[in-house]
């Protein structure tokens, strides 16, 4: 057979060309089959479950407690006011007049018989040295009329004098006498009262008040002068409910707080009122203080008083939430769910919290993290393991 050769040449190229096509065609059902498989993939993910269903979040867990109930301090809390524990008033006690001096201040301590300030005396004293000068005079008359009399004795045993003439003198002698006592007593009254002029501190103490100035005029009707507490000491004048009040005796300790201040007072009980207010349902326990510059009497402070013992609830502080409604812990309730509980706290000490209402003792109250918990959220409860 005979063959052209450009026919030849032509067979040839068709015979290479197949090769080529046959492995571009592979390559386009591979990566037909893989973009296939890839989907197929994709639909079984997103179809194994409900696209509307969520995935339910695990549940955190959480350390509780179940606290019981121990013997604690029971606390009462009352407020009052500051005052003096013995205040003093001082006040004119002469006739008063134009004030020279005032010599203390507010804040100033001061001994007892000390002088506050000074009136003017210059008109008792000319009345002292005019009853001086009677005193004198009357002297003078007492020795002439004793002289005569001690002549007349010795005339009358001769007879130149009668027994009435010498009775005469002996009573010219104990008028004299006593014409003498009472220029004495005068001057000793008007000495009293020039001394009265000077007001004077009754007893040892703080001077709270002063309410008179220089130039000013004083009398008996000018009312309190100073005020004075007795030995600086101070008290609060706690209210109770009658029921509380009940519960306090004297010698109960108690912690004051004044308004505005940054630590608490030791104080202790000295007096539980006798009655109650029949207004206000109130009596007064009044806590005594010692000084301190930060107690100042009419002022406002809260008082905490121990009033015994009492079985109640011990959390640790961690336990124990807070926020504008009051105090309040987290209990696991029914079906592990969290519960929020309010609670009134008694006496706080390094042993923990005592809880005085809101808990009975038998419940699960989570111990740490209540501020990353939500009412009605379920929980996966843990105990916490006994301190050793």
């Amino acid at each position: 057979m005979n063959y052209e050769p450009g026919r030849l040449m032509d067979a040839q190229l068709l015979t290479d060309q197949v090769p080529a096509k046959r492995s571009r065609a592979m390559w386009y059902i591979l990566a037909v089959a893989a973009v296939a498989a890839v989907a197929l993939l994709w639909w079984y993910a997103s179809h194994s479950r409900p696209v509307d269903a969520p995935t339910a979040p695990q549940a955190p867990s959480v350390t509780v407690i179940v606290p019981g109930r121990q013997q604690v301090a029971r606390e009462v809390t009352a407020t009052g006011t500051l005052a003096a524990r013995v205040d003093m008033p001082v006040g004119v006690v002469g006739e008063g007049g134009l004030v020279d001096a005032v010599l203390v201040q507010p804040g100033d301590w001061v001994r007892a018989g000390q002088v506050l300030a000074t009136i003017d005396r210059s008109v008792q004293v000319q009345t002292q040295a005019q009853l001086a000068a009677s005193i004198s005079v009357a002297q003078a008359d007492a020795r002439l009329a004793q002289s005569e009399l001690d002549r007349a004795q010795t005339l009358v045993a001769r007879g130149f004098i009668s027994k009435a003439d010498l009775d005469r003198r002996t009573a010219t002698r104990d008028a004299a006498l006593a014409r003498v006592k009472v220029a004495e007593a005068q001057l000793g009254e008007t000495r009293a009262r020039t001394a009265r002029l000077a007001i004077r501190a009754p007893a040892a103490g703080l001077v709270l008040t002063r309410a008179v100035e220089p130039g000013q005029v004083v009398g008996p009707a000018s009312g309190t002068l100073f005020r004075l507490a007795k030995g600086g000491e101070l008290e609060l004048r706690a209210a109770l409910a009658e029921g509380d009040l009940a519960q306090l005796k004297v010698g109960a300790t108690a912690e004051v707080t004044p308004v505005g201040a940054t630590r608490s007072f030791a104080g202790r009980i000295w007096q539980v009122s006798p009655v109650i207010d029949p207004q206000s349902r109130l009596g007064t326990a009044r806590i005594a203080l010692g000084y301190d510059p930060m107690l100042r009497p009419g002022g406002f402070a809260g008082a905490s008083i121990v009033a015994g013992d009492a079985s109640a609830p011990l959390l640790p502080q961690s336990a124990v939430q807070s926020d504008d409604k009051g105090n309040y812990v987290y209990v696991v309730g029914a079906g592990n769910k969290v519960e929020r509980r309010a609670i009134k706290i008694g006496v706080v000490s390094d042993a923990g919290v005592a809880i005085t209402q809101g808990l009975a003792g038998d419940e699960r109250v989570v111990a740490s993290a209540g501020a990353f918990l939500n009412p009605g959220q379920k929980v996966i409860p843990v105990a916490a393991k006994p301190a050793r």
